[in-house]
């Protein structure tokens, strides 16, 4: 499918939504979702939780009235037992809940966000041109979080934090629909790209911002662009005197505040996904996606 064909019921869900003013919509959600009136927040979670059928049975805390506000909700945490891990200490597990967007090989700087659609691996990555040849010629794989999911991002493997590239942007919705109808979406939101080395060498995890997401999160620094800025912003972690952010595979990295996308990149030779990855196929955190080898 190219660019011109694209479906018109596509076209016609996404556009309207894309012109709306995304950054005001997000600060007003960010805003409405921490009000703790019980008369607000109790039936709003209520309606949420039978609109998207959200299992309850894998929370840890199951009522609303369990929650300060919807936030704590939406980022709910799951019951230690409701998620498995695998004994495949060379297993890539899946870092979320979800559904497979797309996977495959990184070719001359381009990844597929749909079918006759492609975007730039140097512009996902705010244009760093060392980390971009890092990835050119590896694995890539995108991960989409619906409404009813768990919005916590979890370490697929093992690894350290060497810098976060924070990347002003839009905020157009990630829901598959508008992924097919929005040349280069993955390029044109906000994001998060943390860079990780990893036993197997350099991963990057990147967290795609979304309309009504009102905010994303890390362990090591809380709230992402608390201030709501649009510029790029660069850390470092590399330095002596920078904190060491040590993950284990499975540990929490970050959060969505409302919900979007995942995308993981791996460089050339690191690992292979599994045949099973087709676009649409669902997936649960801790799943494995993939296999690697150990550097030497």
């Amino acid at each position: 499918m190219s660019d011109g064909d694209t479906s018109l019921p596509d076209l016609l869900k996404s556009w309207p939504l894309a012109l709306l003013p995304h950054q005001l919509l997000s600060q007003l959600v960010r805003s409405v979702t921490r009000w703790q009136i019980p008369w607000w927040k109790n039936p709003l979670i209520r309606v949420f939780i039978r609109h998207f059928k959200v299992d309850m049975s894998e929370a840890e805390a199951a009522n609303a009235e369990d929650y300060a506000d919807f936030n704590s909700f939406f980022t709910r945490a799951l019951k230690p037992a409701a998620r498995s891990w695998p004994d495949d200490a060379q297993a890539i597990a899946s870092p979320v809940d979800g559904c497979v967007s797309q996977a495959g090989d990184i070719r001359h700087d381009r990844l597929i966000q749909a079918k006759g659609r492609d975007y730039s691996l140097s512009a996902l990555l705010g244009d760093n041109k060392a980390n971009t040849t890092d990835f050119e010629n590896g694995k890539f794989i995108t991960l989409y979080l619906s409404p009813r999911d768990y919005h916590r991002i979890h370490m697929p493997c093992q690894g350290r934090l060497l810098e976060t590239t924070y990347v002003p942007g839009r905020l157009f919705s990630v829901a598959p629909h508008t992924v097919r109808a929005i040349p280069g979406l993955f390029t044109r939101n906000e994001r998060l790209v943390t860079l990780f080395d990893t036993p197997v060498g350099p991963m990057a995890l990147i967290m795609v911002g979304a309309i009504f997401v009102s905010c994303m999160e890390t362990v090591w620094s809380g709230v992402v662009n608390p201030s709501m800025g649009m510029r790029l912003q660069q850390t470092h972690f590399k330095q002596a005197d920078s904190p060491a952010v040590d993950l284990q595979r499975g540990e929490e990295m970050g959060r969505f505040n409302m919900g979007s996308t995942v995308i993981l990149l791996f460089g050339p030779q690191q690992i292979d996904w599994i045949d099973s990855l087709q676009p649409g196929s669902p997936v649960q955190l801790g799943q494995r996606l993939g296999n690697c080898s150990t550097r030497e």
